[in-house]
């Protein structure tokens, strides 16, 4: 699943549709991390009134209203992805996080434990990667938060050392994004 319903304040823009260097839209390079990664059905949260991006395999939800914070959006996305049956774990990815690879995601989703996050080098990233039973009592307010970081924090989480920067890439502004294409070379 991708968070990807904010407005981008801090990019200039929603990050949904920004680019990266080599044309993709951060939503595009987003979803296939996850679909190569083997994540199935694939869901985007996105902002209100956003048309149908057309990417392959990916399920586009816009959200019913703009000021929604991060965690009515993961429950929102989380609602969707439930309507569908034969999954076990989803990924949780922000959208600001473009630079994730595959490897990370798989590393991540094959951990044993019922919530993971990644570890570069000692810093938590993206995404975070939960059961489907965290998911649906994330959905149905049986794990209320207020964040997704206080419902990790109340189940407990297990950290999966990757060797991906993208990981920890927050891309929210531009120089962060040219900061982040630094580092990764």
């Amino acid at each position: 699943m991708v968070l990807a319903g904010g407005v981008g304040a801090r990019f200039g823009g929603p990050k949904a549709w920004a680019l990266l260097p080599d044309g993709r839209t951060f939503l595009d390079a987003c979803v296939v991390a996850l679909r190569e990664a083997g994540a199935f059905p694939l869901v985007a949260t996105l902002p209100p009134g956003s048309t149908d991006p057309e990417i392959k395999d990916l399920a586009a939800l816009p959200l019913p209203e703009e000021g929604l914070d991060m965690f009515a959006s993961v429950k929102i996305g989380l609602r969707r992805l439930l309507a569908v049956e034969g999954w076990t774990r989803v990924a949780i990815l922000p959208v600001d996080h473009p630079l994730v690879a595959s490897a990370a995601i798989s590393a991540i989703a094959a951990s044993d434990e019922s919530a993971a996050i990644p570890s570069f080098r000692g810093k938590h990233g993206h995404p975070v990667v939960v059961d489907r039973f965290v998911a649906e009592a994330i959905a149905d307010g049986s794990l209320p938060g207020p964040t997704l970081r206080e419902v990790l924090g109340e189940i407990g989480t297990i950290d999966v050392p990757v060797d991906d920067p993208g990981t920890i890439a927050n891309c929210n502004t531009p120089d962060a994004l040219q900061r982040a294409l630094r580092n990764a070379r």
